[in-house]
Parts: C-alpha cells; sequence; structure tokens
C-alpha cells in the first residue's frame, strides 16, 4: 500500500514538474512574441514574403557567419589576428563584455562584424550576441550574454572601451528584421552608431528573427575627435 502510494506521489510530482519544466521553455517565447508585435517593428525583405520559412534548422547558431543570409562570407569571419574591444551595458549587468573584431565564435565572445565600423568612428558599429532562454541569463556566459536585449529601451546607455578611449552610446532604436535583412550592416557616415544584434525569440530554436538595437555616440569628446578624424 505504502509503494502504490510512493509510486503514485512520484508520478504526480513527475507531471507537475514537466508541466513548469515546458512552461519554462514556452511561456518566455510566447510571451516575447506577444510583447514584440506592440513593441518593436518589423521589417520584411522585398525578396521574403511575410510567414516565409526564414531560419536553416541545421545552421550552428554560436557561428556569427550563420545569422544572415547573403551577408559577408564564412572566411571574413575567421582572423589569424584578432583585435579586442570591450562593451558594458549597465541596465543588464554586462561589464567590460568582450568583442572581438573579425571573430567568428559567439561561445567566447561577442563578435563584431566583418568590415563595419570601429567604434568611435563615422559609421556603423554592428556586433552579434548570443541568446537563449531568459532564465538562464548571466552576463558573463557568452551564449546567454543577449538574452535580456530585449528589455532595453530608448536612452539607455552602452559603453565602450576601445583602444583606451571610452565612448558612450544611447540607444535610439530597437526593431526586428529577417535572417535576409543585411540592410542593417549598411554604414551612415553621418555619425557614430552602434547596432547591437541577437536572434529572438530568445531561446526560440527557429531563430526566424534578429532583435536589432541602434544607439548612437552621445559622448562629446568622442564626437569631438572623430570629427578631426
Amino acid at each position: 500500500m505504502q509503494k502504490s502510494i510512493l509510486l503514485k506521489t512520484s508520478a504526480i510530482v513527475s507531471g507537475i514538474s514537466g508541466v513548469v519544466i515546458l512552461l519554462g521553455v514556452i511561456w518566455p517565447i510566447a510571451s516575447y512574441e506577444k510583447d514584440a508585435q506592440d513593441k518593436y517593428p518589423t521589417f520584411i525583405s522585398p525578396i521574403v514574403g511575410e510567414g516565409e520559412s526564414l531560419a536553416q534548422d541545421d545552421l550552428d547558431y554560436t557561428k556569427a557567419s550563420s545569422w544572415f543570409v547573403g551577408g559577408a562570407p564564412k572566411e571574413e569571419f575567421i582572423s589569424s589576428k584578432v583585435s579586442f574591444y570591450t562593451i558594458s551595458i549597465p541596465k543588464l549587468k554586462i561589464e567590460n563584455a568582450t568583442v572581438a573584431i573579425g571573430g567568428e565564435d559567439l561561445a567566447k565572445s561577442l563578435i563584431q562584424y566583418p568590415g563595419t565600423a570601429l567604434p568611435g568612428k563615422a559609421g556603423n558599429a554592428v556586433i552579434f550576441g548570443h541568446s537563449i532562454l531568459p532564465i538562464f541569463y548571466n552576463p558573463k556566459n557568452y551564449i546567454a550574454i543577449f538574452s535580456t536585449l530585449p528589455t532595453l529601451k530608448k536612452e539607455d546607455e552602452i559603453d565602450v572601451s576601445y583602444d583606451g578611449v571610452s565612448y558612450k552610446y544611447k540607444v535610439e532604436d530597437m526593431f526586428e528584421v529577417a535572417p535576409v535583412d543585411i540592410q542593417v550592416l549598411e554604414q551612415n557616415s553621418s555619425d557614430s552608431f552602434l547596432t547591437l544584434v541577437t536572434c529572438v525569440p530568445p531561446g526560440d530554436p527557429r531563430k526566424s528573427k534578429r532583435l536589432i538595437v541602434r544607439a548612437r555616440i552621445v559622448t562629446p569628446e568622442a564626437k569631438n575627435a572623430n570629427t578631426r578624424n
């Protein structure tokens, strides 16, 4: 009798645990999808119809070259002499995270997209970061580092330290694009811009969209230096 009760209790506990785990996976993704409809405009490339599948299940999304269809060739992400700088996002508790220029492995660092402008210079520095389910967010783990990027808002600060100089940026726009929309990699020489990119919804294995966080430099000293250069 006691054994029967124990087995039933174990089955109930296991069932409840399974439901909790399932909700822990499904709810954050569904919640993001619902909120994103109101928070972020979605730009769909004219060559891909809305509702079409944009992700490829066989791609390794810890590799930066997998993130945009038709972007830089994979070999451009691999360098024998990789340069680094750091980025901090106070709201997300990210402190001095490493950004590799020309790197490929998002499990080891953030990655600056090849050919985009350096921080503090005229143009658009584009940085990729990996994301997983927000409940596993860890600002020191590069697999999880951009999991809470969707919580940023306009005017939030982003600090960059490059070549001994500190630059401050403020978020001015957030939106979603499809993996084919490489327009976000384009350069704008009117000022110094910073673009953060991650797959959304965080934790969704489909990796069907990219969240774009666009920021503009606000450090007066950096602007003056940028003008002189």
